[in-house]
């Protein structure tokens, strides 16, 4: 097991490099935390690299995820090293640094998926995620312009939702709703038909959009069906799109009576 013990440490260095950029195109994924670390072991995976503090080494929970890695995998470093690395103030003193999967596009898609449309706030992001994972959703795409879907706050906000779901980024969206055989379902407020309403289709392509913009008009022109969400708009204009997402896909998980 190696050990860290300065900030000039080349391999410190690294990790402080990749820490910034974590999530993004071609560069690692961090997950800090105990429970992300363990979810990542449970699916047969292996970190790149495992930081550990130094200082909290025989914690019963620490122990039992060095006790399923490869020696050399490991790293230990002071707590304050340790501090920088991590996303959240609480560090739970273990950070994996690993590749994020990726998954061939299907053809075809025979299950309803979710579109993401440019959804930039990570909060939200994750929670559309866990929601999806939640509701039976396998695959996500999102558009470029979206939040990384393996940025550490999505991550935190997704609870662990990634290991349930297929993830697609970086995607031109309106090329495939094109290309799609599942009907286009959007959540807009113009011209659109109340949820409870409407009569959903068992499998469908629904596509969430921008905190304030919503879908692309590129990409509603194509939809077959446009719902809205019934709501007191004296009240507030429009729904968190989180919020929106998990009304839209229990009803269609209601009429349909999935188990």
């Amino acid at each position: 097991m190696k050990h860290i013990e300065s900030r000039a440490n080349p391999l410190f260095k690294q990790l402080y490099k990749w820490q910034s950029s974590a999530g993004r195109r071609n560069e690692p994924v961090l997950f800090d935390g105990i429970h992300l670390c363990q979810s990542w072991l449970d699916h047969d995976r292996l970190p790149r690299m495992a930081i550990f503090d130094a200082a909290r080494i025989e914690q019963p929970a620490l122990v039992a995820l060095i006790d399923r890695l490869p020696d050399e995998l490991c790293v230990t470093m002071p707590g304050g090293l340790l501090a920088g690395l991590a996303d959240v103030q609480t560090d739970q003193g273990v950070i994996f640094v690993c590749d994020a999967p990726t998954w061939t596009m299907p053809k075809r898609f025979e299950e309803s998926i979710v579109l993401l449309d440019r959804i930039q706030d990570p909060g939200n992001v994750g929670t559309l995620l866990r929601t999806c994972a939640a509701a039976g959703i396998k695959r996500v795409l999102s558009a470029r312009g979206t939040a990384a879907l393996w940025s550490p706050k999505v991550l935190r906000s997704a609870q662990g939702a990634h290991f349930a779901l297929k993830l697609y980024e970086q995607l031109d969206l309106v090329e495939i709703c094109q290309n799609l055989s599942l009907p286009i379902v959007a959540t807009t407020l113009a011209k659109s038909t109340d949820l409870y309403d409407t009569k959903l289709p068992e499998h469908c392509a629904w596509v969430f959009g921008h905190e304030g913009q919503g879908v692309a008009p590129e990409i509603l022109s194509q939809a077959k069906l446009r719902i809205n969400i019934n709501h007191d708009r004296a009240a507030v204009e429009s729904l968190n799109v989180g919020i929106a997402a998990a009304i839209c896909l229990f009803e269609q998980r209601r009429q349909h009576r999935v188990s």
